[in-house]
């Protein structure tokens, strides 16, 4: 084969092509002509300044693809100058200008039977991508079909040796990948370390003061990418001389950042002073061996080498720098770990080079100088309506998404001749999956489960077996990767691996079973196919972060992530958005039997408390199905390292995810994590503990709840005025207007009666239960006395109805309200009527509570937003013209106005991390997004824009 930098050969006359199956899009019938389509404006603003950041009004979407989705999309991806007639404005723009160049570069290079097959190709593809069955990496919607460079490739490996000029340019190229928005790693530990000698005689400076100059330059260029903000990765081997010192680097930078912002500097991501500081725009990663590790375990010496001899010229205690490099991670996350012989063990390539780096988020590990593409399908999409995983779907769709992915390395571009020539020449791919965590909780498995991870693991080997087969059939195609031949019996013996990986899954349920069939099926082809043909790419999966895709696939987890949270923040068409309950949530109540009643009331219980703990009917032993990332049941650290563990042995390169730690973690908790990485069979591991770094803004919703009576002058900001507001109280007038309603909880009868002010606002509420002078007769008397003093004091009634709702005591059960099917108590079932009839829409919404024929509207329409002109409260449509607010300058308004309530926190967050921060009072440890100023949330090893979708450098 003769390979170019810019594209594959061209195939040879006798080659057949591939024949294309109908699977996806129907026959006659176009993939765009299936579905509705509608017309939305996309505004978008920073919230903390209300700048107008970006504005196109009128572009089209399908109706099921959600605001968010087409938000990010339009702001993302669509080309074109903004108020230009050549701007974008449709998703089928989009998806006709990557799939039509797909489509076409394989009719050139001859990967199909006949142009129908060329035409069946382009409508299956066109099909998946609508659908948000998958996405392919955002260079792909960034370059393709434009007239800037085809670049296709999200993950960039380079490569530096001991001189100057190829340490020069390792920023250059460098640079070059960081303008173009994407980010890149390599491998240090050829350049000679500060205790060894240049042939002048001098000594030399060392990797890490080449560091300096590599960070500076990344800060500088990277800020500038037009597309989205770049990453870096810098590995060092374990036994470097220099490793104690590159160990250090962070966290001698963090320790100054604490110094700096304690003497008032601005320490904060982006902030004015933070560019004093060093090594801040890569992660580190340490190499370790196995001969490493074992020192460790064994507590003996460990060698480090010269650079240029490859002689011990020091010994260290192994212990001692494991303890080290634990400590570093302690204190501000870095570095993390690389597992150099596993990472080899499952090199298909090791006659051309050992694999020596990664990516700046670790899934992808191939040969210096080169570049993988990546694309995700959504698993959601394959769960059946009966819960059943559709793995036969499934692979198909595998089938015809690598076969894309292949086809683009025949027309793509490259940052430089060495990366275009390696990826030529070896073709490596990057397919992966979003939404495990959310396919897992619906299906009713744990994350941390042994069912999840079989589970998981049976859909990876699935994923990576079909991969490879279809490979080895485009091999007998278009012909094997360039370099096959020189490494075909380690690639052919890395095949096996993965086989004998499958067979030793053990599986636990059904579904488990059935996609695990399939696996073993699939790899039974790529061996017997691939020892006959060879193979097409030398690498084909990896488990990316999928930031920006997974939001444009509607994903409700990102990667291999459980999920962030089970309250979602959820823009609405039209404007504004609104607290809900993760969707998969009754999804998986309903699958583990819980009925309709007992599934609404955890449901409310959920979006008041943001966790599950004391969920009212829920059986403890269901817990572990909705433990997530962050939260009052957040996964234990090895829950994450033991999913990785189960999917890590069916996929070519590695995984992007960080382990999560509680602050209270301590060195020892890191050491064991990278320690049972290392034994479990983990290519890399990163670690994250709250609150461990201090050069980025954190929002602590403890801090903010601040007491609103106190104020800061701003003309003497020493000075601080406390106001006082004397409580008054507002008497209902003699003659009011009130209602009466008659009810039944568990069999136990009552009458409520309540009255309102003229302006439809609650004044009073009187309870009648029990006979006449009984005790529970004339505590009700004097509960209904306290009741309504509060609300004549300004006490909201959203305030009882959050402190009242899901009290639990008897009697408790069914009711004869349609509105309020099930109550826990007397008092949860009163609060909730008082809530439907006297408040609005919005503020019952964020407590949860919503009314009969609006829980029918969420069935039908997925949403429970009503009507425009249905938007208030029961007793405010009874008014003919009902007051929107209190027009009263009384002590006692202002001071309900200022009284924080727990719809108004709602209000005030933006994205689902900061929800999580309002209901839990707890921190999330993440910086904020610098187009739109929201807080982000952890994807993979990155963080990524609920808002926006901006990312801090992944896919």
């Amino acid at each position: 084969m003769t390979e170019t930098v810019s594209g594959g050969s061209a195939p040879s006359q006798s080659a057949k092509g591939l024949r294309m199956e109908r699977v996806f899009s129907t026959k006659g019938v176009h993939p765009y002509d299936e579905i509705t389509w509608e017309r939305r404006d996309v505004v978008q603003t920073n919230w903390k300044t209300g700048e107008t950041v970006f504005e196109q009004r009128g572009v089209e979407f399908p109706d099921f693809w959600s605001v968010n989705a087409s938000t990010i999309v339009t702001t993302k991806y669509f080309r074109g100058a903004v108020g230009t007639d050549v701007r974008e404005w449709s998703l089928k723009q989009l998806v006709d200008r990557v799939v039509k160049t797909y489509t076409k570069a394989g009719v050139d290079h001859g990967y199909f039977a006949s142009p129908a097959d060329a035409e069946l190709f382009e409508h299956e593809l066109t099909w998946l991508l609508v659908h948000q069955y998958f996405s392919f990496n955002s260079p792909v919607w960034f370059n393709v079909g434009t007239t800037a460079p085809q670049q296709v490739s999200a993950c960039f490996i380079l490569s530096v040796d001991d001189s100057m000029d190829s340490i020069l340019n390792w920023y250059k190229e460098e640079g070059f990948i960081f303008k173009g928005g994407s980010g890149a790693g390599l491998n240090l530990s050829r350049i000679r370390s500060s205790k060894e000698l240049l042939s002048s005689g001098g000594t030399a400076s060392g990797p890490v003061s080449f560091m300096r100059g590599a960070d500076a330059s990344a800060g500088t260029i990277k800020s500038g990418g037009a597309t989205r903000r770049a990453a870096k990765m810098v590995v060092l081997d374990v036994d470097h001389p220099d490793i104690e010192e590159f160990v250090q680097t962070k966290a001698r930078e963090e320790d100054k950042i604490r110094a700096l912002r304690d003497a008032g500097f601005d320490m904060d991501l982006g902030g004015a002073d933070i560019t004093s500081v060093q090594y801040q725009n890569a992660n580190n990663s340490v190499r370790v061996s196995d001969e490493f590790m074992r020192a460790v375990e064994d507590g003996t010496e460990f060698g480090l080498r010269s650079r240029t001899t490859g002689e011990i010229i020091e010994t260290v205690d192994a212990r001692d720098l494991f303890k080290k490099i634990s400590q570093a991670a302690w204190e501000c996350a870095d570095p993390g770990l690389q597992y150099d012989d596993t990472i080899n063990d499952w090199h298909t390539n090791p006659e051309t080079g050992r694999i020596t780096a990664s990516n700046p988020c670790s899934e992808y590990m191939s040969l210096d100088n080169s570049s993988c593409n990546l694309a995700s399908l959504n698993l959601l999409k394959f769960l059946k309506d009966d819960d059943t995983f559709d793995a036969a779907l499934f692979a198909k769709a595998v089938e015809v998404i690598i076969t894309a992915m292949d086809i683009s390395i025949c027309f793509a571009d490259f940052p430089t001749e060495a990366i275009g020539k390696t990826t030529v020449d070896y073709r490596q791919l990057g397919i992966g999956y979003a939404n495990l965590g959310a396919l897992l909780m619906a299906m009713g498995l744990g994350y941390d489960s042994d069912g999840g991870r079989s589970m998981a693991a049976a859909i990876t080997s699935l994923m990576t077996g079909t991969s490879y087969a279809r490979s080895a059939e485009l091999a007998g195609v278009v012909g094997p990767y360039a370099g096959y031949q020189r490494n075909a019996e380690a690639h052919k013996r890395v095949m096996r691996k993965h086989q004998a990986a499958n067979d030793a899954v053990r599986t636990l349920h059904t579904e488990d079973a059935r996609v695990h069939k399939l696996a073993t099926k699939a790899w039974d082809k790529v061996v017997k196919t691939g020892e006959k043909a060879g193979f097409r790419n030398a690498q084909a999966s990896v488990l990316a972060p999928t930031g920006t895709i997974g939001f444009m696939m509607d994903c409700d987890t990102t990667g291999i992530e459980p999920d962030f949270s089970l309250v979602k923040f959820k823009k609405l068409v039209g404007g504004g958005s609104m607290q809900i309950v993760n969707q998969t949530v009754p999804r998986a109540l309903k699958k583990m039997g819980y009925q309709p009643e007992q599934v609404e009331a955890i449901v409310d219980y959920i979006s008041e408390h943001g966790h599950i703990i004391d969920a009212p009917g829920l059986r403890q032993e269901h817990y572990e199905v909705f433990d997530t990332a962050m939260g009052a049941r957040a996964l234990k650290p090895m829950g994450h390292v033991r999913m990785m563990a189960a999917a890590q042995p069916f996929l070519s390169g590695a995984i992007s995810k960080t382990v999560n730690l509680p602050e209270t973690a301590t060195v020892e908790e890191i050491e064991d994590v990278y320690l049972q990485s290392w034994k479990l069979g983990l290519k890399a591991t990163a670690i994250y503990r709250d609150n461990c770094k201090v050069g980025q803004p954190l929002a602590d919703a403890k801090a903010k709840k601040a007491d609103k009576a106190v104020e800061v002058v701003e003309a003497e900001p020493q000075v601080i005025e406390k106001i006082v507001y004397a409580p008054t109280r507002k008497r209902l007038p003699k003659s009011r207007t009130s209602r009466t309603t008659s009810f039944t909880v568990g069999g136990a009868e009552g009458y409520m009666t309540s009255g309102a002010h003229d302006d439809g606002q609650l004044g009073e509420v009187f309870l009648k239960l029990g006979k006449q002078g009984s005790t529970l007769a004339g505590v009700m008397d004097a509960f209904s006395i306290a009741v309504s003093i509060g609300l004549q004091y300004g006490v909201p009634l959203e305030t009882y109805v959050s402190k009242f709702t899901n009290l639990r005591f008897e009697p408790a059960g069914l009711t004869d309200d349609p509105d309020v099917r099930m109550a826990q108590s007397i008092m949860d079932y009163i609060f909730r009527r008082l809530a439907l009839d006297y408040l609005d829409f919005e503020s019952r919404s964020a407590l949860g509570i919503y009314s009969a024929e609006e829980r029918q509207r969420h069935l039908e329409t997925g949403s429970y937003e009503p009507p425009a002109e249905e938007t208030g409260s029961a007793s405010e449509l009874i008014e003919i013209e009902a007051k929107s607010v209190v027009e009263d300058s009384s002590p006692v308004v202002e001071e309900v106005a200022q009284q924080p309530s727990r719809n108004q926190g709602t209000k005030e967050a933006h994205t689902s991390a900061e929800l999580l921060e309002k209901i839990t009072g707890h921190a999330v440890d993440s910086p904020l997004c610098f187009t739109c100023g929201t807080k982000m949330r952890p994807a993979g090893s990155c963080y990524v824009c609920e808002g926006c979708g901006s990312t801090s450098g992944c896919s």
